[in-house]
């Protein structure tokens, strides 16, 4: 089958460069407006999309970002691969500022939205032990590697709520106690979402400051945040073009099974599941539901 990319870019990421017929497209969905349009095109050959995860003039806070919108949006498109993108904090000294991490693992802190294309009228427990995927994670990383970043392969996300910084006790929990790496607030539910949408999923950690634990480095300040997002948004921009060429213009079913994370996993009898949101989950979720 051909692949087809999406790119979600967080801030300081809002469009990509050097598409080939490229246009804004307007996708509905029955979970809402997306963040805005989807740039689709071609580059190299490949199917893209990118979609703004806070809209274009960064409209949308962590907490009103339209997640199930925005993944329900780009399954329509036909997008088999998603990528994200997204501006983070850094719990390692190793992990410094102007570094990607490419990250596996993720602690859910977020509890003002809404985690799940399922409910009431059908229900289903996805499996999200290992929320990436490791044939896209890689790719990341080797794109990174050839854009001249430094990059870290694995590492544990910590989602946090927003749209405040953490406190210094907060940020010294997750560092010592928690074991996490970076810290950001909207790969979750995201991550979950594209699971549940049969994606594969990866995430790329752009690292701009060391949070509040830091001695040296004290409280996270903005404006030095954004002058990072600034060299962070051009190495981004240069690792999402090398990826066409490392992943190619057609794929095999994913080898570690992210496009078929929905067999067996719904638990409501047939004649018991409500059709108004079989109806909306027609894109998501419509191989199994078929």
């Amino acid at each position: 089958m051909d692949n087809y990319l999406g790119v979600i870019g967080g801030s300081g990421v809002y469009q990509i460069d050097g598409l080939q017929d490229a246009a804004w497209t307007e996708v509905e969905s029955p979970w809402g407006a997306p963040s805005d349009a989807i740039l689709t095109g071609r580059l190299d050959g490949v199917k893209m999309a990118f979609l703004p995860r806070h809209g274009r003039g960064h409209v949308h806070s962590p907490s009103t970002v339209p997640y199930r919108a925005n993944i329900d949006a780009l399954k329509r498109l036909g997008v088999t691969d998603v990528i994200s993108v997204s501006a983070c904090g850094s719990f390692r000294e190793e992990m410094a500022p102007g570094d990607f991490v490419v990250v596996d693992q993720f602690i859910d802190r977020t509890f003002a939205r809404d985690k799940s294309f399922f409910g009431t009228g059908c229900v289903a427990h996805v499996s999200v032990a290992h929320p990436t995927c490791p044939r896209l994670s890689a790719a990341c990383a080797d794109a990174a590697r050839l854009t001249g970043v430094t990059v870290h392969e694995g590492g544990t996300y910590l989602a946090m709520e927003g749209p405040q910084f953490s406190s210094v006790a907060e940020s010294k929990m997750y560092r010592d106690a928690w074991g996490c790496d970076v810290i950001g607030m909207t790969n979750m539910p995201e991550a979950k979402l594209a699971r549940e949408a049969e994606l594969c999923y990866a995430s790329v950690a752009m690292i701009t400051d060391y949070d509040s634990w830091h001695p040296d480095h004290g409280a996270v300040d903005i404006t030095e945040i954004i002058a990072t997002l600034s060299g962070n948004s051009d190495n981004a921009k240069g690792l999402v073009s090398k990826l066409p060429g490392l992943l190619g213009a057609t794929r095999e079913p994913c080898p570690h099974g992210c496009d078929r994370a929905l067999e067996y996993v719904i638990m409501t009898a047939p004649e018991k599941r409500d059709p108004a949101l079989l109806a909306k989950l027609d894109a998501v979720a419509g191989r199994v539901l078929a």
